[in-house]
């Protein structure tokens, strides 16, 4: 009896700079961003795990991203490239499911719930998936696998990069009441150390607040926690 969906996050690791070290082998292992030029108020899109033990991450100026690493390689970005790469990681997606929710160029919901490939494990169909992406495309996906799409988000950042993360049904209470509150989609560093600060560390925490206290502390997110 089908009982929950089976839903997998996917999630290109650094994909707009996977691209660019992909058909420039030279520029793996190295800091690398894709943005505008620090000279004009440019800012980063995306970098790779090199660049990212500088503290640099996406929206940040490239002129502070360039002072963090002198050496930082910046790129500017190649959308129709990015695009095209898009393109052929969705047509694999299509071959496992046409239950596709694209979130952007390089992330998606699939729901497998209904795949019959490898005797219906979407652990097994995951794998499958990214084995595809890095033989087809040349970069490397991750992804997170639940019965729904807020925990499969979750999932994908778990193991990145090129990793997934499985939370099975029977997983899913335990796993939310110890999960910290910053995972959540939408909690950003002030968020959680507000949260923090009156105590909450954990979704098991946030659950002994009801709905009104939420809203008073949090204003109109309070809803969504």
């Amino acid at each position: 009896m089908h009982t929950s969906r089976k839903i997998i996050h996917c999630d290109c690791d650094c994909f707009y700079a996977s691209i660019e070290m992909r058909d420039n082998p030279s520029l793996v292992g190295k800091p690398v961003a894709v943005g505008g030029s620090p000279a004009r108020r440019g800012v980063v899109a995306t970098c790779n795990y090199e660049a990212r033990k500088y503290g640099i991450h996406s929206a940040m100026a490239s002129a502070t991203a360039r002072n963090r690493c002198p050496d930082l390689i910046i790129i500017r970005p190649d959308m129709e490239k990015y695009r095209e790469a898009s393109a052929l990681i969705h047509e694999i997606f299509e071959y496992y499911t046409s239950t596709i929710e694209p979130l952007s160029l390089d992330e998606a919901f699939l729901d497998v719930s209904d795949c019959n490939l490898f005797e219906g494990s979407a652990t097994l169909i995951a794998k499958d998936i990214r084995k595809s992406v890095k033989n087809s495309v040349g970069i490397t996906i991750s992804a997170g696998i639940a019965p729904n799409k807020f925990l499969a988000k979750i999932a994908s950042d778990w193991n990145k990069p090129d990793g997934q993360f499985v939370i099975k049904p029977e997983e899913v209470d335990e796993f939310v009441v110890n999960l910290p509150v910053k995972k959540l989609y939408g909690v950003g560093k002030v968020t959680a150390s507000k949260m923090h600060s009156i105590g909450i560390k954990t979704c098991g925490d946030l659950r002994g607040l009801s709905e009104e206290e939420l809203q008073n502390k949090f204003g109109s997110s309070g809803n969504r926690l």
